[in-house]
């Protein structure tokens, strides 16, 4: 179970990217009183956990339900992780401009656009029902649930201390962590596609 946890984590870390986040958090909340800032940081963190806890469990199920292979998801899901990864080593708005204004209008954004999809988004997504597929047994299954915690508390303290860590760092600073973490994520991303491919032709 530990290794699985550890696995996850390291799986789930540059593509939730808290310290990426730390940015679109502060500019949604800028002027928010202190005490409903630090409130809705950890309630991103909660809604976080809770996204990824419960595809953990129900993901491969549904995917049975729908009739989807875990090679095709593989493959779907790593592609959308590259494609996540190329955007943040050439970074854009991710958000759209009506979705930027009616978040910063918000009274809270810890779901939504926070927590999804921004952190806990498709690609977050298909890596943990990937992974949950991977690793079949109850005591797997709760390594890697327990990794989406631990994904999730890191995010809540992210977003909780990240204003002072903008100051420091400054725009420069951010945006080379973020082309780091792109770089990681798009390295996944491949991984997580080479082996739906391989898992593809392997049932022919």
């Amino acid at each position: 179970m530990w290794a699985v946890l550890l696995a996850s984590f390291l799986a789930l870390i540059p593509i939730t990217n808290p310290v990426g986040a730390i940015a679109a958090f502060a500019g949604l909340t800028a002027g928010d009183d202190p005490r409903d800032l630090h409130r809705q940081a950890w309630l991103t963190g909660v809604y976080v956990g809770g996204i990824l806890v419960v595809f953990t469990f129900v993901g491969t199920e549904l995917l049975t339900v729908l009739g989807i292979g875990l090679p095709a998801l593989q493959i779907a899901g790593g592609l959308i992780v590259v494609y996540s990864g190329f955007t943040m080593l050439y970074p854009r708005p991710q958000l759209t401009k009506p979705e930027q204004k009616g978040a910063v209008a918000k009274a809270d954004v810890s779901f939504s656009p926070m927590a999804l999809p921004l952190i806990a988004g498709p690609g977050a997504i298909g890596v943990v029902i990937a992974l949950a597929a991977r690793h079949p047994q109850l005591d797997e299954r709760l390594g890697v649930a327990l990794a989406c915690v631990a994904i999730a508390a890191v995010t809540a303290v992210a977003l909780r201390y990240g204003t002072p860590l903008i100051e420091k760092l400054g725009p420069n600073g951010i945006g080379a962590l973020t082309r780091i973490m792109g770089l990681l994520i798009a390295a996944i991303g491949v991984e997580i596609t080479l082996h739906g491919v391989t898992a593809f032709f392997g049932k022919l």
